[in-house]
C-alpha cells in the first residue's frame, strides 16, 4: 500500500485557466515515467482551482518526485499561470482501495 502522497492546490490566474489545464494534462507521461510515483491525478475543483493528487510508496519517491520534472516545470511557469504560489501539503494515507 501507498504510504505517502502529495495533494497540490493551484489557482489559475484570470484568463489563464486553459493554458493551466493544459499544462496538467501535459504532465501526465511526466508521471508515467516516474518510478516512484503510484498514481498521479490531475484535477479540477471549479473554474479556476485545480490540483494534483499523487501516491508513493515511500518517501523517497515523494520527495524524488518534488525533485522531479513536473514540479520544475510548473515552478518555472508559475509568475505566467498561477494567481498565488502553489500549495502543497504532504499527506500520510492511512487507508485506501485501489483496484487489482
Amino acid at each position: 500500500m501507498s504510504r505517502c502522497a502529495l495533494l497540490a492546490r493551484l489557482e489559475a490566474k484570470p484568463g489563464k485557466e486553459e493554458q493551466l489545464e493544459q499544462f496538467l494534462k501535459s504532465a501526465l507521461p511526466l508521471a508515467e515515467a516516474e518510478p516512484g510515483t503510484r498514481t498521479w491525478f490531475a484535477l479540477r475543483f471549479g473554474p479556476s482551482s485545480f490540483g494534483i493528487y499523487d501516491t508513493f510508496d515511500t518517501e523517497a519517491g515523494r520527495q524524488a518526485h518534488l525533485d522531479g520534472p513536473i514540479a520544475a516545470a510548473l515552478m518555472a511557469r508559475a509568475d505566467e499561470l498561477l494567481a498565488t504560489p502553489p500549495q502543497i501539503d504532504r499527506v500520510d494515507l492511512l487507508a485506501s482501495k485501489l483496484p487489482h
